[in-house]
C-alpha cells in the first residue's frame, strides 16, 4: 500500500482505467462472437452484426485497447467470413 499522496492518486486512477478497459474489451469480445456466430448461421441480419463488430472494433483502437494492425487484421478478417 503506498504512503506517498501522489501513490495513492495513481492507484485509485489505474483502478478506474482498468475497468474501464475491461469494459470496452468484453464489450469487443461479446461483439465478435456475435458475428462470427451470425456468419456461421447466415443469419438474416449478419451484414448489420457484422458492420456494429467492425465498429467496436475500430472504437477500441481509437482508446488504444488494440493495436492498429490487430484492429485491421481483425476487420479484414470479418469481412472476409462475411463475403465469404
Amino acid at each position: 500500500m503506498p504512503n506517498i499522496k501522489s501513490a495513492k492518486k495513481r492507484v485509485k486512477v489505474i483502478e478506474a482505467k482498468t475497468l474501464k478497459n475491461k469494459m470496452i474489451k468484453s464489450d469487443l469480445k461479446t461483439a465478435l462472437k456475435k458475428a462470427d456466430a451470425a456468419v456461421a448461421e447466415n443469419a438474416d441480419n449478419k451484414a448489420e452484426v457484422v458492420k456494429a463488430a467492425i465498429k467496436k472494433v475500430d472504437m477500441a483502437c481509437t482508446k488504444g485497447i488494440l493495436h492498429k494492425n490487430k484492429a485491421a487484421r481483425k476487420k479484414s478478417q470479418l469481412a472476409k467470413s462475411l463475403n465469404a
